[in-house]
This record gives structure tokens, sequence and C-alpha cells, in this order.
């Protein structure tokens, strides 16, 4: 599922999350009684400390979340859509037979001379790729491979969780179908960076335990509205970054590895269709509750979902793997502004009238002036960076050597 970047702007991390406003008491109230306090993350002080204990503890916990927060007759808008999903959202997912799938990418084991021969190949055209290509293509991998928290985190959404495990709501159904699609993802990237040599995959398989282990601080609220107004931002941004290290997979002369990722990103897109669709529709079944919720995302930030992501060793892991993103141009805070824009025109949240509450329209007015914001805060954090030493990081994951931030 996703993307491996960061989808917070860096530029925006200066200002602290301290409080939500609770959707119940609405997007403006200003009450200090009516605020919650957004979820943070907390270094577990165990490991910390160097002390075993006895009971496992993930390496990274988010504390203080807040649950069940969309009223019931909300969720009576879901179940209403139901049919709208079943003739809509499902034509988005492939049959399995006319679905890609990782071996179509690979040496073909079976065949022993030809399968060494393509394995030489696969060397040969990596060895002179750069160590930072490698770091954001591993934490793209590892943010995929971390699907089992993506499922679970989806199917915690009130209203559309598959209640059973072999639901045949359209919901459920979904669900399932798009994490089977989303499992080739992590698969095929995780074989390529096997067999080319360039990582050290006990370190890259290390971080994918501690990632699965501690989970996501995804701020859902178990509300259906935050998490399909999350998946719509993530997707997008994972087919940018995709198509991105395709590009550069190509200028590094891998076409093979460029076809990978743009495979993958073509899959991300489709994804971000269906899901954008869903909020769509949310905009036309409740528009006021919509942006509200829309607007309440963007306060508490969307960031990615491997933002826990952890080695053993370096505790600010995800925001360096995100810098050298950044820095190479497969993500940037410039695409997640761009997302932003994106998808408000896809909405058409400016033209959103009738229906609006006074709190939906100030909702709307926030929304429609952020991607400006977002843009001049993101022109001034990149003069200051121009004019500071960055440095370099040492990364487990390419055996320890350093890579410039």
């Amino acid at each position: 599922m996703s993307i491996a970047l960061l989808l917070t702007s860096p530029v925006l991390m200066t200002q602290k999350p301290s409080s939500i406003t609770s959707p119940h008491r609405g997007f403006g109230s200003s009450s200090s009684s009516h605020l919650l306090q957004v979820s943070c993350i907390t270094k577990n002080p165990a490991r910390n400390n160097n002390v075993r204990c006895n009971n496992f503890r993930p390496i990274k916990e988010v504390n203080n979340q807040i649950t069940h927060t969309i009223p019931q007759e909300k969720l009576e808008i879901f179940k209403s859509m139901e049919n709208w999903a079943e003739t809509t959202l499902l034509p988005y997912l492939k049959p399995v037979e006319d679905s890609w799938q990782p071996q179509d990418f690979l040496p073909a084991p079976e065949t022993d001379d030809a399968f060494y021969d393509q394995i030489r190949e696969i060397r040969e055209r990596t060895k002179e790729i750069p160590d930072d290509y490698f770091v954001v293509l591993v934490g793209d991998m590892i943010t995929e491979e971390a699907l089992p928290t993506y499922q679970t985190t989806l199917n915690t959404l009130d209203g559309v969780k598959d209640e059973t495990g072999g639901s045949l709501s359209p919901w459920a159904v979904w669900i399932r179908a798009w994490t089977a699609e989303e499992n080739r993802h992590g698969d095929l990237l995780n074989k390529y960076l096997y067999l080319c040599g360039r990582v050290d995959m006990r370190h890259v398989e290390r971080t994918i335990q501690y990632l699965i282990g501690s989970g996501m601080d995804s701020k859902f609220e178990n509300n259906p509205y935050n998490g399909f107004i999350y998946t719509s931002f993530q997707e997008r941004a994972t087919f940018i970054s995709h198509g991105n290290t395709a590009r550069l997979a190509t200028t590094y002369g891998d076409t093979t590895l460029a076809k990978i990722c743009g495979t993958i990103a073509a899959d991300e897109k489709r994804h971000e269709t269906a899901y954008t669709k869903i909020v769509e529709k949310l905009f036309e079944l409740d528009p006021d509750g919509t942006v509200q919720a829309l607007a309440s995302m963007m306060k508490k930030r969307i960031t990615m979902p491997a933002h826990l992501m952890h080695d053993g060793r370096d505790d600010e892991l995800f925001d360096h793997y995100a810098a050298v993103a950044q820095r190479i141009g497969v993500y940037t805070a410039a695409d997640y502004a761009g997302i932003l824009e994106f998808l408000l025109g896809r909405w058409k949240v400016g033209s959103l009238g009738l229906g609006l509450s006074g709190e939906g329209r100030r909702a709307q007015e926030y929304l429609c002036t952020l991607p400006q914001r977002i843009k001049r805060l993101e022109e001034r954090a990149n003069d200051r960076v121009k004019r500071m030493s960055k440095g370099s990081v040492s990364f487990s994951w390419v055996f320890g050597r350093d890579v410039e931030l």
C-alpha cells in the first residue's frame, strides 16, 4: 500500500500537534473541554534502557488513541452505499487470472542454467546503482511488506469492516481483494532486492518485523470517513513514489526494475481511483460531514503508514529515509501539497455550496487555502535547508554505509 514516504510535509512538522477538535463538537470549536489529545509515538522505554522485559512490547508505541467517533446516523450512510459499492467499487478489482504475478518479472527457478545466468544479469545491472536509491527502494518495500497492519486497520473501521473474516458484504470483499492485490508488491520487491545482493536482507527483515509489531498511528478513530480520505491520499502518494523509482531505475539502466516499479505504480493508481470514488460519493451524500472529516484529517496531518519503522538501531529511521527520498526526488514536500490540491479539485471542495453548516464552511475555507500555505512554508523551509549542512546517516539496510540526507 504503501509508499514509503512521509505524507506529512516536513515544513509542517514544526507545528506542535497538541490537540484536535472532536468531530462530535464541531470543526471550529475552541473550547478546551472539546479538545482531544492527539495520539503520539513513544519509544519503548525498556528498549532505551537496554532492559529486557518478560512480556513483549513493540519497539515503538502509540499512546492516547481516540476510538469510535462516528455517530450511528453516519454509519447508516455506509449501509446505504452497499449496492453502490457492489456495482461501482468492486469493478476496480482485477480477476486473479488476469493479474500479473511476481514470478512474471523474476528468474524461473526450474531452469538451472538460465536461472543462475539471470541472477548474474540482475547483479550486473544493479552493481552501479547508488546506495541512496536502494535506501528509498528498501523503504518502499518495507512499507509494502507491512500489509498485515493495513488490512487490520481497515477492519477497525465501523460500518465497513469484515465482521467474520469471510463476509460477503461488498466492503469486506473489497478489503480482502485489495489486500490480495497489494500483497504482490512487497513480494516482488523483496525478491528482487534479495537477488540483486545490494542490501543487507537480515536488517531489512528485522525492520519489517519491528514495523508490523508496532502497527501504525492512523488517526482513523474507527471512522470510515477518515479511513477512506487517508487511503485516497496514501494511494496517490504511492503511485507518485513508485513512478519516480521507475524513472530513476531507467536512468540507472535497469529496465527490468523500472518495469517492476512502473507496474506497481499502475496498481496504486487504480486503487487511488477506487478510494477517491468512495470519498466522491460521500461528498454527494453528506457534503457537510465529509468536508469536516477532510479538514480534521488535514489538521491532524496525514502520515505514511510506515512512520513507526525501526531497525533496532536508528530511532529516526523513517525521518532519515524520508529525507533521502526527498533529496533524490522520489517523494517530496511539494508532492504532498500537490496531492492535496489534486484531491480538492477531484472532489470539487471549492464548489460546495448548499448543505454546508457554519462549521462545514469554515472547514471548506481552511482546506481551499491550505495548499498555498503549505507551498509557502515549503519554500521557506527549503531556503533554510540550503543554508544548513544536512550531513549523512549510516543505514543498516546498505551494510551500515553512510548515505547523504
